[in-house]
């Protein structure tokens, strides 16, 4: 309950800034900012305390006295006009978005239960398809917050500070301070981020494409159930071979139509295989939708105020998700290139306030930066040319060529996407298509991540805008197809192309379901985290289920490399200083001093990966604690 009114107090506090501020912004555009920026607080705040209270109970009772301070602050610069009301076209989007929205946000809720630890009866904890992989690297962060100093420490290789996008999980981390249990403070701030994420979409579509709120609606469509032309492929002679095919979408592993590696398929679905696992990802596009509204009204309203809130509001997201700050810089440029093209009459205005959103921008993101995505870009040397994304994996050569890997990964959108960009100046969207290309052009040619796949996330806010064009374009050959028969068969079959891999792929999330954590080892997860010191550090196996730091928070010497490859991390020593403790004890003895190890971790994993010799371990270290499958031994410094 303490979790649930504290997070209500943000909103709240969040609505009534927004109020103050934009007054004249449409009643739902209102309630969704304030929403939103109730949300952006409640991570910035309590991290912010953090740094003196490290991130505890009493860290977050000053931010709740920051929110005050803020709130009053924003009275005195309030806009002394009447709020504008509600207007019959605003109940009629508010109409759109229930029909769109809610049913959205309940498969969102049972996805997130069903994926995130939901507890079986014999005590072991399950998960989904999408989330096997990355939940239990964004469980070691929640975890190992609670409590902890501030800048955060990189649990998953001991000693190493965070370089990692962390206030989406640290708002998980206050939930769980504030007293609910691990799996819903991750389940009731997933559904929160992903409910504004489908407002602020449907509001952003709306802001773009007016009143025509069936068009709206065709591009969350487009948007959400996204997976491009990959239904294809499993439907192709499906009656050859007893619809085999068609039924490992729903039994097998990673056999969905929108994402077969093998296929060249890598247009994942936004909710299967992003919004539900990437909890960065979640925070940073919640976030950014705000912004990217604000950014557009803000220059069609030559608004300063605007321009110096969605400068605020962008400083403050590259610890939420940097690929997503990366993706609002590179929109921000291309538009407002866009607006100098389009308003020559305001062309002094546009430089004005760009110059305050940039050195806004700068001055508060540019520390966040530097000590995070920069160490791992440019000093892990990651940062490199790749053409065409991963159509040219490792710069080998085109896969496909460049047009179809487009179309059959996008779907036919893209081709309208295309349509829609040539006559972009015609139709008064140059802005936006130039800040469309801008982020299409980097994410086309430059890589980020170790992980080249790691670029979709630029691709996918391209996507956002290239869904809202499509639907507009469609819509407006539909106007001129009046009259003619059969034109609404050919808008269903474009839109069922277009949404059934995406659909397909969620139905699989929808049944999919693994164990994750065994009986046993939730067993020892809990004894770790009620017995033994916050700080204490852990010598394990490089398993990625890893019940020390997924559940307990606990340091360990070396986590998988499932995370720490692709985070840019050195560490072949530890994991190298790892085995061969484990494996010769009584010679290896070093490494405990080395890394300043309190205890000895022994499951089912360890014994499978290495050749652990138990029996030195036991003579040497006092067991506390044991269970079926797992042994824990304390090392007496």
């Amino acid at each position: 309950m303490a979790a649930i009114l504290y997070t209500l107090v943000f909103l709240m506090g969040g609505m009534l800034i927004v109020r103050l501020l934009l007054p004249l912004k449409r009643p739902l555009v209102r309630v969704y900012m304030g929403l939103a920026l109730g949300v952006l607080l409640m991570m910035q705040l309590p991290a912010l305390c953090a740094r003196l209270l490290d991130f505890t109970i009493e860290a977050h009772m000053l931010a709740l006295f920051l929110l005050l301070a803020l709130t009053a602050l924003c009275y005195p610069l309030r806009e002394r006009r009447a709020a504008a009301p509600m207007q019959p076209q605003d109940r009629r989007q508010l109409a759109v978005m229930a029909a769109v929205g809610i049913p959205l946000t309940v498969l969102s809720a049972y996805l997130q239960y069903t994926h995130i630890l939901m507890p079986a009866q014999d005590g072991s904890l399950w998960c989904g398809q999408s989330t096997y992989g990355d939940l239990c690297m964004h469980l070691a962060f929640v975890t190992s917050m609670k409590d902890a100093a501030f800048p955060p420490a990189y649990n998953l290789l001991a000693g190493t500070p965070m370089a990692y996008p962390y206030l989406a999980d640290s708002l998980s981390t206050s939930f769980l301070l504030l007293g609910l249990p691990l799996n819903w403070a991750m389940i009731v701030p997933g559904t929160l981020l992903m409910a504004l994420t489908y407002a602020g979409y449907m509001l952003l579509a709306q802001q773009i494409l007016g009143g025509r709120h069936k068009a709206v609606a065709v591009a969350a469509l487009l948007f959400f159930f996204n997976g491009g032309l990959g239904f294809l492929y499993d439907f192709d002679m499906a009656f050859r071979d007893g619809f085999e095919k068609i039924r490992e979408i729903f039994t097998g592993y990673y056999k969905t139509p929108a994402n077969q590696p093998e296929l060249n398929l890598r247009f994942s679905n936004v909710i299967a295989d992003l919004l539900i696992p990437q909890r960065s990802l979640l925070g940073g596009w919640a976030m950014v939708l705000p912004a990217l509204m604000l950014l557009i009204s803000s220059q069609r309203e030559r608004s300063m105020r605007q321009t110096v809130l969605l400068a605020v509001w962008a400083g403050a997201l590259p610890l939420v998700h940097t690929h997503t700050f990366l993706a609002l810089g590179l929109f921000s440029g291309g538009y407002l290139l866009g607006r100098l093209i389009v308003d020559p009459d305001d062309r002094r205005g546009v430089l004005k306030r760009a110059g305050v959103y940039l050195s806004i921008v700068l001055a508060l993101a540019l520390p966040q930066v530097l000590t995070g995505a920069i160490r791992q870009t440019v000093e892990g040397g990651v940062l490199r040319f790749q053409f065409n994304w991963v159509n040219n994996s490792g710069g080998r050569g085109l896969i496909d060529g460049w047009f179809f890997f487009w179309v059959k990964n996008v779907g036919l959108p893209f081709i309208l996407i295309v349509c829609a960009c040539l006559n972009a100046r015609r139709r008064g969207q140059l802005d936006l298509v130039l800040g469309m290309t801008a982020i299409f052009a980097v994410a086309e040619t430059i890589l980020f991540q170790r992980n080249e796949y790691d670029n979709n996330k630029l691709f996918y806010i391209w996507y956002m805008f290239g869904a809202i064009l499509a639907a507009d374009y469609g819509s407006v050959l539909m106007q001129r197809l009046a009259g003619l028969g059969g034109r609404r068969f050919l808008c269903a079959l474009f839109i069922g192309a277009s949404v059934l891999s995406g659909a397909l792929s969620i139905a699989r999330e929808a049944v999919s379901g693994y164990q994750l954590f065994s009986r046993t080892a939730v067993q020892a997860g809990a004894w770790v985290e009620e017995n033994t010191d916050r700080d204490a550090v852990f010598l394990t196996g490089q398993q990625h289920i890893n019940p020390v730091a997924s559940l307990a928070g606990r340091q360990i010497i070396c986590g998988s490399d499932l995370y720490v490859f692709f985070h840019g991390l050195s560490y072949a020593q530890q994991a190298e200083d790892c085995r061969r403790f484990l494996e010769d004890p009584e010679s290896n003895a070093d490494v405990l001093k080395t890394y300043g190890v309190d205890y000895i971790y022994v499951s089912d994993y360890e014994r499978a990966d290495f050749d652990v010799d138990v029996a030195a371990l036991d003579a040497a270290y006092p067991v506390v604690y044991e269970n079926a499958d797992v042994t824990i031994y304390a090392v007496t410094q």
